[in-house]
C-alpha cells in the first residue's frame, strides 16, 4: 500500500467542501493567517508604538498622578 495519490487527495478536498462550505473555509483560512502575522510580530519584538506611547504618556504625569496610577496597578 502506497502513499495517497492525488486522487485521493481531490476526494478528501471535495467532502472537506461539502461539509464545511467554502465561507467557512475561507474565513478559517483568513483567521489563521492574522494569527500567523500577530505571532510573527510578538516572536520578532516588532510591536507598535504603544509601550513607547504609554511611557511617553507617565513622563507627563505629575508625581501624584504616576503614585495613584501605581496604586491601582497593584
Amino acid at each position: 500500500m502506497g502513499g495517497f495519490s492525488i486522487w485521493h487527495w481531490l476526494v478528501v478536498l471535495l467532502i472537506v467542501l461539502l461539509v464545511f462550505g467554502t465561507k467557512r473555509l475561507t474565513s478559517g483560512a483568513r483567521d489563521l493567517g492574522k494569527a500567523v502575522n500577530e505571532f510573527k510580530k510578538g516572536v520578532s519584538g516588532d510591536e507598535d508604538s504603544k509601550p513607547a506611547a504609554r511611557l511617553s504618556d507617565e513622563k507627563t504625569q505629575t508625581p501624584s498622578e504616576q503614585r495613584d496610577h501605581d496604586n491601582v496597578a497593584r
